[in-house]
């Protein structure tokens, strides 16, 4: 985190009247993600970091605390540069429904961001300790679960999600959704104070990871990806833009994973967004960093093996940047 400077010592360095050193006059380039420790976190700040290590003339900063539908009003009224973003979130934007209902002039803002590029969120973890004796998604009936954060779209498309397989919902009474953040929530499923922890993350998670280290686990879902869609209502769940497959792979998770094989629930596709006025020079350098050095650390970040040139180029509901363009039409994968 960065210090402030007191008013004295502000004051002292300018009677002192030297030049400030090369690091300190960065141009800085702020960015929000969510949860340290989330694939969404661990993409951003990758990115991030091949970025500032390739250059420097800026310099990207990470803040990882509040959500990414809150993230992204602030990118579009300028107050940051980037954040994380989803098409699903993008569509409530432009209909001013859902989280941003009362939001005034929401529909505006939403015509202010761009896209760098699109990633999956990864499948999304419906975990819950083996010896809890749940082994569905019909068995949280009356349990307490964490399904995302409050006012966040990870909390509405779980919900979403669970009623769309078993009917179940916290608005009639069937479980308790927990309002907590991704990390209170972890604690307090390690604490044995809640049934169910949820997290949409690229396998391997370091959350399930940390507590797979000492306690056996299972994931609720269905068990073929033709389940998914096989319903009317599973149907429905699907039809946004943005809403895809998921699949957590047996094993994924060691010995401690008591899932005998695949689990198949859903998925997402996430994006990083830039405010429409940030120059286009720098978001192509950006992009070219990125890409240009992914290859790299790959072996050392296997959450990165899901992200691809492929994907992050995919159409969407939200205009690309237009550096970020510059990038993918000079490495011969822009198809738009």
């Amino acid at each position: 985190m960065m210090k402030r400077l007191s008013v004295l010592a502000i004051a002292g360095l300018l009677a002192a009247a030297v030049t400030l050193p090369a690091e300190a006059q960065k141009r800085q380039i702020k960015m929000s993600t969510i949860a340290p420790g989330s694939s969404m976190y661990l993409v951003m700040t990758t990115f991030a970091n091949l970025v500032n290590q390739g250059q420097k003339e800026f310099e990207i900063t990470v803040d990882a605390t509040g959500t990414a539908t809150k993230h992204m009003v602030d990118v579009a009224r300028g107050s940051i540069d980037m954040s994380m973003t989803a098409p699903i979130a993008i569509a409530w934007m432009k209909k001013g429904t859902r989280v941003y209902k009362k939001l005034k002039g929401v529909k505006e803002l939403a015509k202010k961001l761009r896209v760098v590029y699109w990633f999956p969120a990864g499948p999304y973890h419906y975990t819950v300790y083996e010896d809890s004796g749940i082994k569905s998604l019909a068995d949280l009936k009356g349990k307490k679960a964490f399904i995302g954060p409050p006012s966040g779209g990870a909390l509405v498309t779980g919900l979403a999600f669970v009623k769309a397989v078993t009917g179940l919902s916290p608005k009639t009474g069937d479980f308790k959704s927990v309002n907590l953040n991704f990390a209170s929530a972890l604690q307090a499923f390690q604490d044995r104070q809640i049934d169910v922890y949820t997290i949409a993350c690229l396998d391997p998670c370091a959350q399930l990871q940390q507590v797979a280290a000492t306690s056996k686990i299972r994931f609720l879902g269905l068990p073929n990806a033709a389940d998914l869609r096989k319903t009317p209502a599973l149907k429905k769940f699907f039809t946004p833009l943005g809403r895809i497959n998921g699949v957590i792979k047996k094993g994924a998770y060691g010995d401690a994973q008591a899932n005998e094989a695949d689990v198949h629930s859903n998925g997402a596709i996430l994006g990083v967004t830039a405010r429409e006025g940030l120059e286009n020079e720098i978001v192509y350098k950006m992009t070219k960093l990125f890409w240009s050095n992914l290859e790299s650390i790959r072996t050392s970040a296997p959450y990165m093996d899901a992200v691809s040139l492929e994907f992050a180029t995919q159409k969407g509901n939200m205009e690309f940047h237009p550096g970020a363009v510059k990038y993918y039409k000079e490495a011969g994968v822009w198809k738009q």
